[in-house]
């Protein structure tokens, strides 16, 4: 609904065991057992509120991962997401990305309340998004991996970075290429990512041009599969209907592996910024055919780049704050 920065793991990631990364930051070093000590029972409490969330609701498994990447591409996996409007503050929730579709924010609070009551002003919401995305993706079926933790709360949000730096669905393949590249990501990232939507859902005001008049002339995107056109057309009408909710991947919607690629291949990407990773560059074209042929290759780059983005630009060391209730500063 949800990219190598040069190279720094050199080791291969299973697809089902976690390996332990330690990640260097200009402020500090993010490392898996940052709060082995300070509070041990902090992964745990995160589980155990996401997996009830995604028992309740199997859709809240991709709202939370794209919770993190919405985070991480503006200033930094900084919670800065997570701010309410306040006190000079612009929510980033009223952002283009955001606006009527990032959802998940009462799973972070339940997991803050509870952290909080085990170990006040600890775990940094931060770190709570970058936990839920890798419990999300685990209970849908996707890799695992350590998450390396320590990063502290932003004291600001930024609405024209929202607007501005999160790749949007209607996007050229240059100008998705480029929002990557501008964080420290890859190619390889940027592909590995995109296929966070073998689960979860778009709006139809996120895909209608594709349909209806993709170039300005009319006519529907001559790369989109007419028969899966006249489908999506059903309940995505030229005009109403913006709300109405599709599956990213029509064939497992809520099962973590990479039919999303097949979709792909065979012109069934929902959204003009996923099919482009077909259309528009022969070596992104390439890496779609790997992951369509192999899951255990997809699962161990997304859990890579995973782990890179949740680098993006940490506040770590006495930078930022952890704050009491995720949706407002201390």
């Amino acid at each position: 609904m949800a990219q190598s920065m040069s190279f720094f793991f050199l080791i291969g990631l299973l697809a089902f065991a976690p390996l332990c990364f330690s990640t260097k930051t200009s402020g500090g070093s993010l490392y898996p057992q940052y709060y082995y000590r300070s509070c041990p029972k902090a992964q745990e409490i995160v589980k155990s509120v996401v997996a009830k969330a995604v028992a309740k609701e199997a859709r809240m498994a991709a709202s939370l991962l794209r919770l993190h990447f919405h985070d991480c591409f503006v200033k930094g996996c900084d919670a800065s997401l997570l701010l309410d409007s306040s006190r000079g503050i612009v929510t980033e929730k009223r952002s283009n990305p955001n606006r009527n579709s990032a959802r998940g924010f009462e799973v972070i609070d339940e997991i803050k309340s509870a952290l909080e009551k085990e170990c006040p002003q600890t775990v940094s919401c931060a770190d709570i998004l970058a936990l839920a995305a890798r419990d999300s993706t685990v209970l849908a079926g996707g890799p695992n991996w350590e998450v390396p933790l320590g990063r502290r709360d932003s004291r600001g949000a930024s609405l024209s970075g929202s607007n501005n730096d999160i790749p949007a669905p209607n996007n050229t393949f240059n100008t998705i290429l480029t929002k990557f590249k501008r964080q420290g990501l890859d190619l390889v990232d940027l592909v590995a990512l995109s296929g966070s939507h073998t689960i979860g859902n778009s709006r139809c005001t996120s895909f209608r041009q594709r349909l209806y008049n993709q170039s300005g002339n009319s006519q529907p995107d001559s790369t989109l599969d007419q028969s899966y056109a006249a489908q999506l057309r059903n309940r995505c009408p030229k005009s109403g209907g913006d709300q109405n909710l599709f599956f990213l991947d029509f064939v497992s919607p809520t099962k973590f592996d990479n039919s999303y690629f097949k979709n792909l291949l065979a012109s069934k990407g929902l959204l003009n910024s996923d099919q482009v990773l077909t259309t528009k560059s022969q070596a992104s074209l390439a890496l779609v055919k790997q992951y369509a042929e192999n899951n255990e290759l997809f699962f161990e780059h997304f859990a890579k780049s995973m782990v890179k983005m949740g680098n993006i630009s940490p506040l770590t060391g006495s930078r930022g704050e952890i704050r009491k209730n995720c949706r407002k500063m201390n």
